[in-house]
């Protein structure tokens, strides 16, 4: 795998895409969430690439590009760093005219960059988290760890790919993958 793009092997691999879907639902579920998202960085085109969804748009957004720089996710991508927005009716970052396009309009959302060694691979999002969904970490610290944790875990796939010379992983390294994303669950809802 070329390493400027993480993002090409993530649409084509299954199990990469299974590990992303996975992510974002147990996003989703610790935050209480009406969506969580994960847009990967394509480098090359300068763009965030939705590559899954869960809750409100999960349907028509996988696939979905957005400039690079664009709105709150494209901030996040730029700087590497987490943000909570709890207006969004106040945010000028907020791109309200893509949103309104994806026929969802979130009012407030939490975003934390995937980032692997001096990489951002991509974005972690999370939609209209429920105020309730609080846990003993801060909200932006649990998010920022999730969102590591999913980085690295894209990367170990990524990895093990390059290792087998592009064969499909076999079923040893895929249970590990999925082992690795369900006792970071587990993790997670226990500190929740």
């Amino acid at each position: 795998m070329n390493d400027n793009s993480a993002e090409s092997n993530a649409e084509t691999d299954p199990l990469s895409q299974e590990l992303l879907r996975s992510v974002v639902d147990v996003a989703r579920a610790i935050f209480g969430a009406a969506a969580s998202s994960v847009f990967l960085l394509d480098e090359a085109r300068h763009e965030l690439v939705f590559q899954a969804v869960s809750g409100q748009g999960e349907n028509v957004l996988v696939g979905r590009r957005l400039p690079a720089r664009s709105g709150i996710a494209g901030w996040v991508a730029m700087s590497g760093e987490p943000v909570i927005v709890d207006d969004l009716s106040s945010s000028a970052d907020f791109d309200r005219d893509f949103a309104e396009s994806t026929q969802y309009v979130p009012h407030a959302l939490m975003a934390a960059p995937l980032i692997h060694g001096d990489r951002v691979l991509g974005v972690l999002e999370v939609l209209d988290p429920a105020p309730q969904c609080r846990s003993s970490l801060d909200e932006l610290d649990l998010l920022a760890l999730f969102a590591r944790q999913a980085a690295v875990a894209l990367r170990v796939v990524a990895d093990r790919r390059r290792q087998a010379d592009g064969p499909a992983l076999d079923s040893e390294d895929r249970t590990a993958a999925l082992r690795m994303a369900e006792e970071l669950r587990r993790l997670l809802e226990s500190s929740a």
